[in-house]
This record gives C-alpha cells, structure tokens and sequence, in this order.
C-alpha cells in the first residue's frame, strides 16, 4: 500500500515539477525570438553580424545552459515551488548565472554576439519567467483550494501547540496541508485536541502512526519527543519511507529573512535578528515613501478630482473628512479621507451599535452600515476615500505600508503587546489590507502588524503594495 501511496505522489509532484520546466522552455524561447526580433529597436547598444542566424545557432545553446542554471539553482525544488520568495529570487539568480555565462564565453571564444540581442534577451527572459512562475503560483493555489495537489500532515507535539499549528494551517489553505490528525505525548487516551484536531495516536508510536495514515508529512512541535535521541530513532523509522518531517520552532511571526541556520558541534542553532522596528522608520523607507507617494498622487489624481466632485454633489457637504490619528511614537495627525458617509455620522454611531461585528475588539465594524453613501460605498469598495492620505504620507505623518492607523479611543484600550504598532509610521496600505481588511478579526489584525513592525523589508513593502492592486480590485473585505 505504501509503494502505491508514494508513487503516487511522486507522480502529481513530478508532474508538477516538468509543467513548470516545461513554461520555463517555452518563455526562455519566446524571449530568444523577441530578442532577435527586437535587436534594432535598442538604438545605444549597435548590433553586430547576422542577429538571426546568431539567434537561430546560439538560441539552443543558451536555452539549455539556462535550464541547467534553473536546476543548478533549486527553482524546481519541491520545498519551494509555490510558497515563499526562496523560488523567484532563485529564478533571478539562475538567471544572473546564465548571462555571466554566456558573456564569458563570447568573450573568451571572440564570439560575435550581439550587444543588443544580449540584453534584450535577458531584460526580457527574466521578468517573464518571474511572470510565469507567479502565474503557475495562483493555478497550483487554486488546486490545492479544490482538494488537489494535497499534502497530508500529521501533527505531533503537545496539544495546545498542535491547536496552534493546526490553526495556521487551516488559515493558510492554499498552503495545501491536509491534517489527518495529531499525535500526543499524554498516555491518557482523548478523542481530539481543544482544537477539535482529531487524536490518532501517541509520540512514541510516530513512525507506526505516520505509516499506517498514510501521511505524506509529520509535523513535529514542542513536546513531540522528549530528548534530540528520540527524534533521531524516528528518523531512523521513516528512513526507506517517502514520509517528509519538518520541526516547527518555539518561534512564531519570524520572517525567514532574520533566521539563520548555522551548526555548532551537530547542534543546529537557529540564529534570529534582532526585530525590523527601527530600520522601518528611518531614511530608506521614508524616502522610498516620498518618491512613491509622489508618483502615485500624479497618478491618481484625475480620479481623485472626479470623486471630489461627486462627493461635494451628492449632498452639498464637505468633500475631504478630516479625523485625528494616532501615528508613530503616539503622535496625533490630521488622517485625510474623501468623505463616504453620511454629514452627520458620528452623531448617528450610538443609534447602530448593535450592528458592530466587532463587539469584543476596539474597533467598529458594520457590514452594512446605513450611514455611508451611495458614492462612499463606491469609494470603499476600491479603497478611492482612502487615496487623499497620500498627501498624509508626503507629510511624513504616514508611510505607504504600515500598521492600520488608530483612533486616540482605540489606542487607549490596547494592551501592552499592541502598544509596538505605534514604532512605526501607519501605512495607507498593509498586511491586514491583503489579507483581508475588515474581514480580520481584532487579534489577527494586531499578528499581521506585530509581524510587519519586527520583519520591515523594502522587499516586503514592494510585495503588499503589488497585493493590495489585487486586494483592492477584488473588494474583499471592503466595507
């Protein structure tokens, strides 16, 4: 049965691995022939001899060391195809190879290639395998949605780390974890976790557990061995089994980016930067701010004259809605809004309190409030009232990425863990916006902030402001 099991698997997975090799080809081609077809229109870099016959002679020679450099590079690694940023920075990295390469070698043979065709190729290739890889990204997510492309996970450790882990995956499902259950430390035979994960044996019986469920991955959190010999024995068990096994650390919203594994004597030490806060609020992001909130009013504003308009038509009042905002270090700002709800609204919030989604947390959250206009529902639903807050950002009262900014009210109900939103700029954007806005319950909203203050990067800035596109469009959680 396991023999089946497993090549099975290995079939949907090596499947999977050659459809994307198989893209990788064809847009590392279609790259070569728009470089070829392209060359004259690069007017500084002069082409030399017969670009076509080049292309047409060297084409398969480059399309071959770059596949090689892909592999050579991971970009096919199970661990990494579909999840994470490890796979497109090793798609770029192949990518830098292959051209190292290539200019070597018509360097050292005196090979004529043309200057023009060599840049175009690779200013072209790169991005578009990028493109491709993301593109194939949101198909496997979508499968795995469905039911598809499914790894199955046991779970072994101490129930409430179980509960803990189980709930990440559970939220993550495009991850494509399916849990089959748990397995507990405790002698006390228990039907399920707290959690509601199901109980389908012990610690100690790992390897018979993993086996006989047929699991595809054992997932091993605190309290799943007591001792670094126990865990080794398991390892010993599986060995000959296509069964994966994975660690989950006593660590929680740590970015990849601050941890280093480094082995000391057979000890693997997990080294851990120290948290992102300060780094978030000085020179680099604020001037990545300035150039980008700039950019984006010049954009944005015909849009925003269009709604303004229609704003101060729909009822004669005020177009912008001024509320003061809790931003960096506890200083009050002016946050500007085009105006999306009713003139007298906050005299009105007392009379809909029974519609609050958010009864337990501090914020008020109305699915359909009847205090927002039919313009503002607009506005809301593509986040335009939100877009006079670039001024906000230029001002350097706020960032473009960043925590929610507070109400006074809300900030003085938050708890001592929360109170680290307030070490950064709030952002016009963020990850509680991309993951989905008012949807998110209060405490998921404070772990995607938390997480954002302690792991900033400008590489994470440039990911959510390219989700939020999506987000936005999509309208999730926008009310």
């Amino acid at each position: 049965m396991d023999a089946r099991r497993t090549t099975a698997r290995a079939r949907s997975e090596r499947l999977l691995q050659l459809a994307i090799a198989t893209g990788d080809v064809f847009v590392i081609g279609t790259a070569t022939l728009l470089a070829a077809a392209m060359r004259f229109d690069v007017p500084v870099v002069p082409t030399s001899g017969d670009v076509n016959s080049i292309a047409v002679s060297l084409g398969p020679w480059i399309l071959g060391v770059w596949m090689l450099a892909n592999a050579m590079r991971g970009t096919y690694a199970r661990p990494h195809l579909g999840v994470g940023t490890v796979e497109y920075a090793r798609v770029l990295g192949a990518a830098g190879l292959t051209a190292s390469l290539v200019g070597i070698a018509s360097y050292l043979t005196k090979f004529e290639l043309s200057r023009a065709f060599f840049v175009l190729l690779f200013s072209i290739g790169a991005p578009l395998l990028v493109v491709w890889r993301w593109s194939a990204r949101r198909v496997v997510k979508n499968l795995r949605r469905r039911g598809h492309l499914l790894t199955k996970v046991l779970i072994s450790g101490a129930q409430e780390r179980v509960d803990e882990v189980a709930a990440v995956l559970r939220r993550e499902k495009w991850l494509g974890y399916q849990i089959l259950g748990a397995l507990v430390p405790s002698a006390r035979s228990v039907d399920a976790t707290p959690g509601g994960v199901p109980v389908i044996g012990f610690t100690h019986e790992t390897a018979q557990n993993a086996l006989a469920s047929e699991a595809d991955l054992v997932l091993f959190a605190e309290g799943a061995f007591p001792s670094p010999v126990d865990f080794r024995r398991i390892a010993w068990d599986l060995e000959g089994h296509d069964v994966q096994m994975a660690v989950v650390p006593s660590l929680s919203d740590i970015s990849s980016g601050r941890m280093a594994m480094r082995p000391v004597g057979g000890l693997p030490l997990v080294h851990v930067e120290p948290p992102q806060s300060l780094a978030a609020s000085r020179g680099l992001k604020r001037a990545f701010d300035l150039v980008g909130a700039t950019l984006a009013l010049l954009l944005a504003l015909p849009v925003m004259i269009v709604f303004a308009l229609l704003t101060k038509l729909q009822d004669g009042g005020p177009v912008l809605f001024r509320q003061t905002r809790v931003g960096r270090d506890g200083q009050l700002f002016e946050c500007l809004k085009f105006r999306s709800m009713v003139v007298d609204a906050e005299a009105r919030l007392s009379s809909i309190s029974h519609l609050n989604k958010n009864a337990g947390g501090v914020l008020f959250k109305a699915q359909n409030d009847p205090r927002v206009t039919k313009v503002g529902a607009f506005m809301r639903r593509f986040s335009i009232d939100e877009l006079p807050q670039l001024v906000n950002v230029i001002n350097g009262d706020m960032s473009l990425v960043g925590p929610r900014p507070a109400l006074p009210a809300e900030v003085r109900r938050y708890e001592t863990d929360v109170q680290r939103r307030l070490h950064v700029r709030p952002g016009l954007t963020g990850l509680w916006q991309v993951s989905g806005r008012s949807d998110l319950s209060w405490d998921d909203t404070v772990r995607l902030d938390l997480y954002y203050v302690d792991n900033w990067s400008i590489v994470q800035d440039l990911t959510i402001l390219a989700r939020t596109v999506k987000a936005v469009f999509a309208s999730h959680g926008a009310y």
